[in-house]
């Protein structure tokens, strides 16, 4: 019997260091994107798929993530009833019952392949999906949805994916060598960290999103063990040992997905246009801003 996917896992302990000085005190998972911000874009696509449980693993200047999702003040739902405020009370409320919420202090190597050591205990032996929480990817059925619905039919750990832009994602996703199943669906071979395009294996990258098997905990041991002084520490150390094992791993290239990224200033900026133009509140207006300047 194929279990449900219930819980996810985002790691959120990175310093955020390419956007000093504002995430000096911000984390950079909580930069907003029109009106929230985008960690609790990729919460509430995590609700919508079905998932209970997230576990957010964060560092000690983290915080603020904690107090978003926490149930609002005293004293904010104080001044909010006696301003007649009641649509954005309800709208805070609904926040925090999003989901269960888990907070988890990240130690260990340094690396990507840590929060997932750090959450084993929490996330037993059930699949669950991996997601970072500044980027994501916009489609319908969202992509959460879509890795579930390949783990429900496959039984296996699924990786997100979509075809690089342009040269410059050659540089900054992992792409695969893999095998065609069936439309959108492929059954990989082999993951090549940032190849550049000369040395690609294929155009589909590996980005945003994973649903991991259980076992990925077992391969993330022997990953580790092999980790010498001072080297990071990757999940995709646990993949390619799965790989090797002839495990089977598919990648998901999600159908009418649109990259979108906060990881650096530029991304961030073309973010906030992609989501600000399909906000019903401002879009009209905002259209109108961009095409001013363009003239």
């Amino acid at each position: 019997m194929i279990k449900k996917v219930r819980k996810a896992v985002i790691p959120a302990a990175g310093l955020g260091t390419r956007f000093l000085p504002q995430t000096k005190a911000m984390p950079k998972e909580m930069l907003p994107l029109v009106d929230k911000p985008m960690i609790q874009y990729i919460v509430e696509n995590l609700v919508e798929a079905g998932i209970k449980d997230i576990v957010i693993v964060t560092g000690y200047h983290k915080r603020a993530i904690e107090d978003h999702f926490d149930n609002p003040s005293a004293e904010l739902v104080n001044v909010l009833k006696s301003n007649g405020k009641t649509n954005q009370l309800e709208e805070l409320l609904k926040i925090s019952n999003l989901a269960n919420f888990f907070y988890v202090r990240q130690k260990g190597a340094y690396g990507n392949g840590t929060p997932l050591l750090n959450v084993r205990d929490i996330i037993g032996n059930e699949p669950f999906i991996y997601t970072w929480g500044d980027d994501m990817i916009l489609s319908k059925p969202n992509e959460f949805k879509q890795l579930i619905s390949t783990y429900k039919k496959y039984n296996c750990s699924v990786l997100s994916g979509l075809r690089a832009r342009d040269e410059s994602d050659f540089n900054k996703w992992g792409f695969v060598k893999a095998k065609k199943i069936e439309d959108y669906i492929f059954l990989v071979d082999e993951i090549i960290e940032k190849p550049g395009k000369e040395k690609s294996p294929s155009n589909l990258g590996t980005i945003s999103s994973f649903l991991f098997t259980p076992e990925i905990f077992d391969y993330l041991d022997k990953a580790i063990k092999k980790l010498k002084k001072g080297q990071e520490f990757y999940y995709n150390d646990a993949l390619k040992l799965m790989l090797k094992d002839r495990k089977k791993i598919l990648i998901k290239e999600i159908a009418g997905g649109e990259y979108i990224d906060t990881g650096n200033r530029l991304e961030y900026l073309k973010s906030i246009t992609k989501l600000g133009l399909k906000n019903k509140e401002v879009s009209a207006e905002y259209l109108s801003f961009i095409k001013s300047l363009v003239r």
